[in-house]
């Protein structure tokens, strides 16, 4: 192709990844394509979002420089003081308590609707942005000379670089020519949000479940108030059994579960339930093309690290691009080489830390039982083994 850019990137996919990479690119000329429609203001809603995110520290400051963390209500934004992680023994714990290691928190929990809202309100001021809300791609052409997106209202777009923020099954990353290997976890992750009779005190729970269970693994985040969110990781057939229990049903079986460290439950966000699998890009770039959040890799939830990933991505990517000398073509690959090189690192660690766990957790053999929930009591008497543990979830 040979094409005169309209823009300088195009970043198709508009959820927390793709309108953060649009805030963190703020003066370039640019396009933001969303099939989704904007998201509407949070305050529209009731209640609380199925979908809820653990915000790092690091990432919470990214978007404070974005400008989009201080337009989240602060009463909609919970911090994590402790992590409590159990083995599947019944006895061994390992406990992460912001206070002992110096920091003010470890986390934050806050609904997918309010990051969304947030980015989104300031995208609607930026300049040199051009938004393209609920519309689908019709065709996507990369070349060497740039890439062609045409919507499915006719109209065309052109880029010297197009940015995959587009999920799991990324059109960009099958346009780019980008293989990738994904293998089903044979887990749906069962969410839903309950109110809790006794008051979470800014802790987050996990427990693993262990062999018999399916290397279940069941996680209660704080919200605001006397609120949790559930994040129930099984297999497939338990999975339906719990998404088709009436509502007090499931708040007796996730508080049982739960060994009733929170009391008894009552359900405020009907369950839904998300198939959960490993995915991984063979690589971050190709030429005209980068892929950052789901489109690049899909880990298991039981450390809840991807959306941190992504947004990891997201500034990553821009610092890259912003880098780059005055009139330095944004999509040359030596360029976009940097920023693969950036993340793969910690890319790889966590995709292999948090699947080597999972299959940990999920083998029924005696010994590797042993193992486990040893190995989680003998790093809870380590301090500094937990500090850096903490620290690099923390980003």
């Amino acid at each position: 192709m040979n094409l005169q850019a309209a823009f300088d990137v195009v970043i198709v996919g508009g959820a927390m990844v793709g309108a953060a990479t649009a805030r963190a690119l703020a003066g370039e000329r640019i396009a933001l394509v969303s099939q989704e429609p904007r998201p509407a203001p949070s305050r529209a809603f009731r209640g609380f979002d199925a979908r809820v995110y653990a915000i790092s520290p690091g990432n919470a400051a990214f978007l404070a420089r974005l400008g989009a963390w201080n337009a989240i209500p602060a009463d909609q934004l919970t911090p994590v003081h402790t992590m409590r992680v159990h083995g599947d023994d019944g006895k061994s714990c390992i406990e992460f308590d912001a206070y002992r290691s110096g920091v003010s928190e470890l986390a934050w929990i806050v609904e997918d609707r309010r990051v969304q809202d947030a980015l989104w309100r300031g995208l609607e001021a930026q300049a040199g942005l051009s938004v393209h809300a609920g519309t689908a791609i019709r065709d996507l052409q990369i070349g060497d000379d740039g890439a062609r997106i045409v919507l499915d209202d006719g109209r065309s777009l052109a880029a010297r670089l197009v940015i995959g923020a587009d999920g799991a099954r990324s059109l960009v990353r099958e346009r780019a020519g980008i293989a990738v290997q994904a293998q089903a976890y044979a887990q749906t992750a069962v969410v839903a949000n309950f109110a809790c009779s006794r008051p979470h005190r800014n802790v987050a729970w996990q427990w693993f479940q262990g062999a018999a269970h399916g290397g279940a693994v069941l996680a209660l985040l704080p919200l605001p108030g006397d609120h949790v969110s559930m994040v129930w990781s099984t297999g497939s057939a338990h999975a339906e059994r719990l998404l088709a229990l009436d509502a007090e049903a499931l708040a007796r079986e996730a508080a049982a579960a739960a060994q009733h460290a929170l009391g008894d439950f009552s359900l405020v966000t009907a369950a839904r339930g998300f198939a959960l699998q490993r995915l991984a890009a063979a690589r971050l770039v190709a030429s005209r093309a980068a892929l950052a959040g789901d489109a690049a890799h899909v880990i298991h939830p039981l450390a809840g690290q991807g959306a941190n990933l992504g947004l990891q991505d997201a500034r990553l990517l821009a610092e890259v691009l912003a880098a780059r000398a005055p009139g330095r073509d944004p999509g040359d690959l030596r360029l976009l080489r940097r920023y693969a090189r950036a993340r793969a690192e910690a890319i790889l660690t966590m995709s292999t830390t948090v699947h080597g766990l999972h299959r940990l957790f999920d083998s029924p053999a005696p010994a590797l039982a042993r193992l486990r929930n040893t190995g989680l009591n003998f790093a809870d008497r380590l301090p500094v083994l937990k500090t850096l543990l903490m620290r690099h979830a923390m980003g």
